[in-house]
């Protein structure tokens, strides 16, 4: 159920009549009806003039009188915050630069001889490819599929399970390197 609520428009008291307030400008008698804050430092207390004597007041106000250019520019950053702090956005994790998404037609692609690429690929998707040679697999990969691999070669090829094999350290080095490549860029 909603209720209405209506505006109602009380009559002049007598008593308030008396309570009136006058405008502050110097040599005027007029009601003051219209506030204006009394200054940068005190924007929630008001002076109170005229109509013609608040145009006036707000035309001459000028927030910034007294600041340098370095504290304006400060206020202006703090202002776009609302006075709020703020902090980067994200999971502080860095995105791989070289990173690029292959459109399908080849409209993006790079000459691979100039960026080091494979022909035909860009850079980015050849180094996905090789680390996904790696592992055994072949796209389109999920991460649950390749993180499940990535500990099924992390046990089979950790030295400690090796006896401390150099090669078995190595293999691992390289699993290590291409889980990062992908996890980085390929699930980024």
């Amino acid at each position: 159920m909603r209720r209405r609520f209506e505006r109602v428009a009380l009559a002049c008291d007598p008593e308030e009549a008396g309570n009136r307030r006058t405008c502050e400008w110097p040599g005027c008698t007029g009601d003051g009806e219209y506030r204006a804050p009394q200054s940068r430092d005190r924007l929630d207390q008001y002076r109170w003039f005229c109509l013609d004597h608040v145009r006036e007041y707000n035309r001459a106000w000028d927030y910034y009188r007294g600041m340098s250019q370095a504290e304006i520019e400060a206020d202006l950053r703090r202002d776009t915050v609302w006075q709020r702090p703020t902090w980067p956005l994200g999971s502080g994790r860095p995105r791989n630069p070289g990173w690029r998404v292959h459109d399908g037609f080849g409209f993006f692609d790079e000459e691979p001889a100039r960026k080091g690429g494979e022909p035909g690929r860009p850079p980015a998707e050849a180094a996905h490819l090789r680390a996904l040679a790696i592992f055994g697999l072949e796209p389109p990969v999920t991460f649950e599929r390749l993180r499940s691999r990535y500990l099924t070669l992390v046990k089979q090829h950790h030295p400690d399970a090796n006896g401390g094999d150099k090669a078995a350290e190595e293999r691992l080095k390289s699993i290590n390197e291409a889980y990062a490549t992908l996890k980085n860029g390929y699930f980024a």
